[in-house]
């Protein structure tokens, strides 16, 4: 499965354990572009937050209302208190500080990406915004063929790059410079050519 999928499922098992009603606000992304589409189609309000300047405009252009960039201080700090909920689907560590700073107060930031140590919590901010963290994992067979078969019904499908196994040490470092616009996927066909 597709890390676009992946992201996918996460939503759907999300939406099952916190119900939306009017706003889906998702995640402090790296890859940005790879699952606005599916909350859109929900018809839900979507924020998309990214290190990387040059996938904003590809984050609106999928259905985003907003995209931000997550290193501006200005900008984050004018969205202070707006969120119910956060997505954060970074598959490292990073500070969650400022995503914290940004949900309401009763708000929810839901980590489906790192798995090791959580970076930046303020315990006695959380405690006074009565502010929570939560994880969850994708969902099992039945969950992810549900979700695929809800993109298939509604043309969604993610943005990928094709790579030639050949290719993969260059495009490993491309992902280190952050310069990957969308998923990058091995042509596995690659491999039977030698080419």
């Amino acid at each position: 499965m597709n890390r676009a999928v992946a992201s996918v499922v996460r939503q759907e098992v999300l939406k099952r354990q916190f119900p939306i009603d009017k706003r889906l606000e998702t995640r402090p992304a790296e890859l940005a572009t790879e699952s606005p589409p599916t909350p859109y189609a929900r018809r839900a309000e979507v924020t998309v937050f990214s290190t990387s300047p040059g996938k904003l405009a590809d984050a609106r252009r999928l259905g985003a209302r907003r995209a931000v960039l997550s290193t501006d201080a200005t900008a984050m700090k004018e969205l202070a208190g707006t969120f119910e909920l956060l997505i954060a689907t970074v598959p490292r560590a990073f500070d969650m500080g400022p995503f914290m700073n940004v949900l309401k107060l009763d708000g929810t930031l839901i980590n489906v990406g790192a798995l090791e140590a959580l970076k930046g919590l303020d315990g006695m901010a959380m405690a006074f915004g009565r502010k929570s963290v939560a994880g969850s994992l994708i969902g099992g067979v039945a969950e992810t063929q549900e979700v695929i078969d809800y993109c298939a019904a509604r043309g969604i499908k993610a943005d990928v790059e094709l790579v030639r196994a050949q290719d993969i040490n260059r495009a490993y470092e491309r992902i280190v410079n952050k310069d990957v616009r969308y998923r990058l996927v091995i042509d596995m066909a690659s491999l039977k050519a030698g080419t």
